[in-house]
């Protein structure tokens, strides 16, 4: 077993208590203008900022540092083309049965069907991948642990990053996903956990009028002080 090995502390800020509410203020004004998008634009994204965008998502914290995640960048038409046709292939038996009434219901709100094609307008698709176990530095297989928030929490600062760069984000979840893995041509050790579709709106995008309403602070946190 490798000994722990600390290390001074690499990055800190010093920032004034009026400086750090500022800073909090102008990232809660930022991220509050993302909307998720059902209607892209093809016009291009270039995938240097695809890239820096996942490379922020690498910084995200995971449990043992294992980070059990993969992306897979997508901006092959056929390739695109291919999952837009299985993820529809799911929808549509989600949507003719699979689903209960109670949750289409909440569905309609949305305005969404089984018919996505935004999954072939969009410049990038990113397919994110859990993985279940790795291979450490002497090529032995590891476990991970905490995969789920691990990959939950490197998601979240994907689409983070994503708006910051100022692009259009839907995050998309048919199930089961397992069409992905074999398109994309995923080992056995990682499933797929979310498709991420990224690029501009369209100038005729719209969007549901209940997305904008959020729970409020008080409904949301509970403070002991």
């Amino acid at each position: 077993m490798e000994d722990y090995q600390p290390v001074p502390l690499p990055d800190r800020n010093n920032y004034s208590e009026a400086q750090i509410q500022q800073r909090a203020d102008d990232y809660y004004r930022l991220i509050r203008r993302r909307h998720s998008v059902r209607h892209f634009s093809d016009k291009p994204v270039a995938r240097s900022v695809i890239e820096t965008c996942i490379r922020s998502a690498g910084t995200a914290p995971s449990g043992a540092n294992h980070q059990p995640w993969h992306f897979v960048c997508v901006n092959d038409a056929d390739t695109k083309r291919k999952i837009r046709i299985a993820a529809e292939h799911e929808e549509e038996a989600f949507y003719s049965g699979r689903a209960s009434d109670e949750w289409l219901a909440d569905l309609d709100k949305m305005g969404t069907d089984a018919n996505k094609p935004f999954l072939e307008t969009a410049p990038w698709l990113i397919a994110v991948f859990l993985q279940r176990s790795g291979v450490d530095d002497r090529g032995n297989k590891r476990k991970h642990y905490y995969m789920s928030e691990s990959v939950g929490i490197a998601t979240g600062f994907l689409l983070s990053a994503l708006h910051a760069a100022g692009l259009a984000t839907l995050t998309h979840t048919p199930n089961p996903m397992k069409f992905l893995s074999q398109i994309l041509g995923r080992p056995a050790n990682e499933r797929p956990y979310m498709l991420l579709v990224v690029g501009h709106p369209a100038e005729n995008a719209t969007m549901p009028a209940a997305a904008l309403v959020k729970k409020p602070l008080e409904v949301i946190a509970s403070f002991i002080d």
